[in-house]
């Protein structure tokens, strides 16, 4: 099969961004590969999220001293401002212009696993990830390292001079940068001792305790000498292992579950050789012609959240209750903020399965109120971790009250191929069954092809 200029550019499109926007499949003809790119790529001014709650009204330095009321009105404001980040951040995926910045954000979201209740850390750790996103590693890999939230999360607090901690020193170098067998479990105990003293306060601001450091002499991958945490981190970004790892998950991410070894390596020795920059590394992966070869396009399933915004980004909504969408989230098991644990979010046939298959091929026909949904999210309390209000509130929408715009979708869709514009990879699919369950609008054509299970690919 010969991978047409449409699908070279909705390919380019779904894994730079999150697809395409009405506009862009109106003037899909018109765009040129070269012109995509360039649009991705531009450098926009970088916009952090802000909470409509000012966080000095959320009472996290003073919780410990409230009354039972105020302790239940300062933990509802926080669950609140959760809810409003999830939403936030997915409104830049749907949004913004700046599509790499945020598809990237949402990669780092995932690897750089984290949970944590307090919408302060939240919101700082995401505008971390969301401005460092196309930057520097380094840099990115500090940041994160030194936020409150993710030093919380793995326990650094408890990382003490005589009494190490060693899960955020494991995880760093297992899950963010080198992965297992390229370190000893000494050296998990050695960096373990050089985190000791990294902390935080209540407002969100990192500082080192002298008194909990321990200062003794280390040795750590080979090195020896009296290191801290920022000397850690240096020393792991010396290792070409640690390059090689972040550039098989992004490999995997961006490109195709199965890893080219002789891709990767090329890319690995660049990456280590540009210093860890990102936006340089995902220029190589762009601009390659293997990215653009046949077994790569729609060979990924779409994440939750990928499908969702997908659709939110073709089909013009007004939303009457956002906090739904948060629903939808749990329903096909992944919700913003909240990973299962430190390792992430599965990908590929793990998003799959017999109740969020149903809910991924319902969907459209929900959004466009041809059918109530059917199915309530369990209760978690794991999972929901404050943001059970929300959630729970799926028993009031059968209804998902939303509102498509079918006149402008249906003037852009009209006289064209459907299922060339929507998915990419359509020739398994049955134009027969497509039409046989349409009437002759365009709007049930629509519906009808984002229900298939080739909708699911991307």
């Amino acid at each position: 099969m010969t991978v047409s200029a449409l699908q070279k550019n909705n390919h380019l499109l779904w894994r730079a961004g999150f697809g395409p926007r009405l506009s862009q499949i109106e003037n899909s003809k018109q765009l040129s590969l070269q012109e995509i790119g360039k649009s991705l790529s531009s450098t926009y001014p970088f916009q952090p999220l802000q909470l409509s709650e000012p966080t000095e009204n959320l009472d996290y330095k003073k919780f410990g001293n409230l009354d039972a009321a105020s302790k239940k009105e300062a933990a509802r404001k926080n669950r609140r401002s959760n809810i409003e980040l999830n939403l936030k951040f997915l409104n830049q995926m749907v949004q913004s212009e700046d599509q790499l910045r945020e598809k990237m954000a949402f990669f780092w979201h995932g690897h750089f696993a984290c949970r944590t209740n307090n919408s302060l850390f939240n919101l700082q750790l995401l505008n971390t990830i969301r401005e460092n996103a196309l930057g520097n590693f380094g840099e990115l890999l500090k940041a994160v390292s030194q936020s409150p939230a993710m030093l919380q999360f793995l326990n650094n607090q408890q990382n003490k001079k005589d009494h190490p901690n060693e899960n955020f020193a494991r995880e760093v170098m297992e899950l963010f940068t080198m992965g297992r067998g390229n370190y000893s479990e000494k050296d998990v105990q050695e960096g373990a001792r050089a985190f000791t003293g990294w902390s935080f306060g209540p407002e969100g601001t990192f500082f080192e305790r002298p008194k909990t450091h321990d200062f003794g002499p280390k040795t750590f991958l080979g090195k020896t000498g009296n290191f801290d945490g920022s000397d850690i981190l240096r020393i792991i970004l010396e290792q070409k292992a640690t390059s090689r790892f972040i550039v098989s998950k992004i490999y995997r991410f961006f490109v195709n579950e199965k890893l080219n070894t002789s891709i990767i390596n090329d890319l690995s020795e660049k990456f280590y050789a540009s210093n860890y920059d990102i936006k340089k590394l995902l220029s190589e992966i762009f601009t390659a012609k293997w990215f653009y070869a046949e077994d790569n396009i729609g060979a990924k399933i779409k994440s939750p959240v990928e499908l969702m915004v997908g659709m939110l980004r073709i089909l013009p909504m007004k939303i009457g209750k956002p906090e739904n969408l948060i629903v939808y989230q749990k329903l096909l098991g992944q919700m913003l903020l909240y990973p299962p644990n430190v390792a992430g979010w599965p990908s590929g046939k793990s998003w799959i399965d017999s109740s969020t298959l149903m809910v991924r091929l319902q969907m459209p026909q929900i959004w466009s109120g041809l059918r109530p949904l059917e199915l309530e999210p369990k209760s978690d309390d794991d999972i929901e971790m404050g943001m059970k209000t929300a959630i729970n509130s799926a028993k009031n929408f059968k209804n998902p009250n939303i509102t498509i715009d079918w006149n402008l979708v249906e003037s852009v869709f009209k006289n064209r191929n459907i299922e060339e514009l929507l998915l990419q990879k359509s020739a398994s699919l049955s134009k027969d069954t497509v039409q046989k369950f349409s009437d002759s609008s365009v709007k049930q054509e629509i519906i009808n092809v984002m229900s298939t299970p080739e909708y699911q690919l991307c």
